[in-house]
């Protein structure tokens, strides 16, 4: 597979630090379309999660990754984050980058954060593609896996524990590539990282967690036009789940990645490329 360099090394693009509010913000932009297209990755995650996607979206958008507070090489955290936290750094990071209205595509907490994000600020928002957004109540379980694995992970951020992180997100074992894995093992072993990680985690302790939840009333508000990716390996909930939260978007289409678990954007880039341009192409 592709590296990232691989993938945009011959595109104009540029990779700098941005300072938002506190926070020293890792921002990639890659294109010089008319509008731009924001990239949100998962928790614990970093903008390698779209490396799949970015050559492809960059060839009519503008587009820009970034990482999170305490997240990936951005300033880590040294108090909890909850999702008001992540809205007003994109606002921030919007504003920083003179950015009126963008398109969002968000991956688990990034469709979290672009749901939530959407409602509040409707005027900044063209579209959302949310891919396998998180946020939603769900068994303890998948809740207690996923937090116990990303925990083991960065506390012992040996090759094989973070490619087992991986494995919760990716379906297909053999789709995870050693560059992903060695990229994520250098997050992880930032000096202060597993101290960020409990302040990012703090959206799976229930409590916090009901206070921020994702309901269907959340997606039945928001008005722009919506593309909903899901997968038939999704570990919250099945194709039927993915169906049912999308008959509550007002203006809301659906994709299925066959095989594929938590990453769709990155488990069948071709399918969510061409779908994501589609979706572009008749709603922007």
């Amino acid at each position: 597979m592709a590296t990232m360099w691989q993938a945009i090394g011959d595109l104009p693009h540029t990779l700098e630090y941005k300072q938002i509010g506190p926070w020293n913000t890792r921002v990639l932009s890659v294109g010089s379309g008319e509008e731009t297209i924001v990239l949100l990755a998962g928790t614990s995650g970093h903008l390698e999660a779209f490396t799949h996607n970015i050559r492809v979206l960059a060839e009519n958008h503008r587009v820009v990754a970034y990482d999170y507070p305490g997240h990936g090489f951005s300033t880590l955290a040294n108090a909890d984050l909850e999702i008001s936290d992540y809205e007003e750094h994109l606002i921030g990071l919007l504003d920083e980058l003179g950015l009126e209205r963008a398109h969002l595509c968000g991956e688990s907490l990034g469709g979290w954060i672009a749901l939530k994000f959407a409602q509040k600020h409707p005027e900044r928002i063209h579209t959302l593609i949310l891919s396998a957004p998180g946020g939603r109540i769900v068994g303890k379980p998948a809740m207690s896996r996923g937090s116990s694995v990303t925990r083991d992970a960065v506390d012992h951020p040996t090759f094989e524990n973070v490619k087992a992180r991986l494995q919760v997100v990716i379906h297909n074992e053999e789709l995870i590539s050693d560059e992903l894995v060695r990229m994520r093992q250098a997050v992880y072993s930032r000096e202060g990282f597993s101290k960020s990680i409990g302040h990012i985690l703090v959206l799976q302790d229930p409590e916090i967690r009901f206070r921020n939840r994702v309901t269907e009333d959340d997606f039945a508000a928001v008005k722009a036009p919506t593309l909903l990716v899901w997968t038939d390996h999704e570990p919250t909930g099945g194709v039927d789940t993915g169906l049912e939260l999308a008959s509550h978007l007002p203006d809301g289409e659906l994709l299925v990645i066959e095989n594929a678990a938590h990453w769709p954007q990155w488990e069948d880039p071709q399918k969510f490329n061409e779908r994501a341009i589609d979706f572009l192409s008749r709603k922007a």
